[in-house]
């Protein structure tokens, strides 16, 4: 089993993959919003002589503008674009295969609806609920800091789940709880709290609309195995991959968009993907990345 990365139209690939072949299944799709996604990318480079910051050792850096990445969300039948990628994703999944979509409040209601006629109600097992707070504040209405991620099973009662292998919260109340079960920490609820990806941390890759490598790390341990399959067809900047090389599973990641393959082209090097319909070189456009 090989990990790649494709870059063409998502239903294309999952057409010409068999059936029952994938062990879990993770998308972040658009979010119709009716905007332009848009990030601005910068990096540094070593400059002592016009260099406009101060770096370690007070050492001078210089900022580069490499543009804005994006791209139209913007859908006029989001479900009547979405509908056949969840048919595809249900027929993919082995028989104790799991399911994520992660969307936000525009499009929430009218997916489970659709996930519900395809995997059944019977095998819808929770909405997560993903809270952060971070970002510009409503003086008009209840600011939106949260998005709903929908867990569906193939099988209503048989499916993978290693409850082990949840990370541990603190309490907020540990002084309740008595010092062993304080240190050892709660196990998290279908509400988890989790930052977004901090501007300037290291976790950044510049990808508008990344998601945090703490939040798939959680869905990745607890509903898949180590050399199992996973699959991302809106896979951005490449988290879903990251979070499954990381704990030893495969994965398939596909994008239309040639900027996200270079992101993670770049972030994902050490797992050694084959690329699909692109070469690296045409991706990146250098090859100083491999």
């Amino acid at each position: 089993m090989t990990n790649t990365i494709h870059l063409a139209d998502n239903l294309d690939v999952l057409r010409s993959l068999p059936d029952g072949s994938v062990d879990l299944i993770y998308i972040d799709p658009p979010f119709n919003t009716g905007k332009r996604q848009e990030r601005k990318r910068i990096k540094v480079v070593h400059d002592e002589e016009n260099g406009d910051r101060t770096g370690f050792q007070g050492k001078r850096y210089r900022t580069v503008d490499l543009g804005v990445s994006g791209y139209k969300d913007i859908f006029d039948d989001f479900i009547g674009f979405i509908a056949p990628r969840l048919e595809e994703a249900y027929r993919l999944l082995k028989p104790e295969g799991s399911f994520f979509l992660h969307i936000d409040y525009r499009e929430a209601h009218y997916c489970k609806v659709v996930l519900d006629q395809i995997f059944g109600r019977e095998c819808f097992q929770n909405e997560l609920i993903w809270a952060y707070d971070y970002g510009g504040r409503s003086k008009k209405k209840w600011s939106a800091k949260h998005d709903s991620i929908f867990w569906y099973t193939k099988h209503p009662k048989k499916y993978t789940f290693h409850f082990d292998e949840m990370d541990r919260i603190p309490y907020m109340a540990p002084g309740l709880v008595g010092k062993e079960k304080a240190a050892r920490g709660k196990t998290p609820t279908d509400v988890w709290w989790h930052t977004i990806v901090s501007p300037n941390g290291k976790e950044k890759t510049s990808y508008s609309t990344q998601k945090p490598l703490g939040v798939l790390n959680r869905i990745i341990k607890v509903h898949s195995s180590p050399g199992d399959l996973v699959l991302d067809f809106f896979a951005g900047s490449g988290t879903t991959g990251e979070s499954a090389g990381l704990h030893g599973r495969k994965f398939i990641l596909v994008d239309e968009n040639p900027e996200a393959v270079e992101v993670m082209a770049k972030r994902l090097a050490e797992y050694r993907p084959i690329f699909v319909n692109c070469e690296p070189q045409q991706v990146v456009g250098h090859n100083t990345l491999f």
